[in-house]
């Protein structure tokens, strides 16, 4: 599968050429390895994640990602593109719509909705799909970069 992750421009975009309706994206395939860093990292070892034995006999009928895993592509997104480098993150609020699974490709993908230049602080659309599936939802309110303070 196509993995897209480094492939895409990194760096910063200070809040004075931030746009509404910019957007940005990356896309990864989440992978067994993944799944088994992120249990490692985060002490999150539901077995729903790593024992596909016990996950059959779950709702989801099988391993899923972590949800935070996902959102975590949310994150690299803000930290390495929009706005990038120097984004401090202030709130995100999350709704998990459906399962990423050990193989999926999730697209992660971030919106400007809105600018406080005052504040310096914006209001991001965010979403994962897989396909044509969206598997979560949110928005995130981050403290961008400007040339002016930084």
């Amino acid at each position: 599968m196509l993995d897209t992750t480094h492939n895409l421009p990194r760096g910063t975009i200070c809040i004075e050429d931030l746009e509404i309706g910019m957007t940005r994206s990356l896309t990864k395939v989440v992978t067994d390895r993944d799944i088994e860093l992120f249990a490692e990292v985060s002490s999150d070892r539901n077995p729903v994640h790593l024992d596909e034995a016990y996950a059959q006999d779950t709702m989801f009928q099988g391993r899923i990602a972590h949800g935070m895993l996902t959102a975590g592509l949310i994150s690299a997104v803000i930290g390495e593109q929009l706005p990038g480098h120097g984004t401090v993150y202030l709130g995100q609020s999350l709704k998990f719509m459906a399962p990423v699974r050990p193989g999926d490709q999730v697209t992660a993908e971030v919106r400007v909705l809105a600018i406080d230049h005052a504040k310096r602080r914006v209001t991001l659309e965010t979403w994962a799909s897989v396909g044509k599936t969206v598997v979560l939802k949110g928005e995130a309110l981050v403290l961008a970069p400007s040339r002016k303070f930084d």
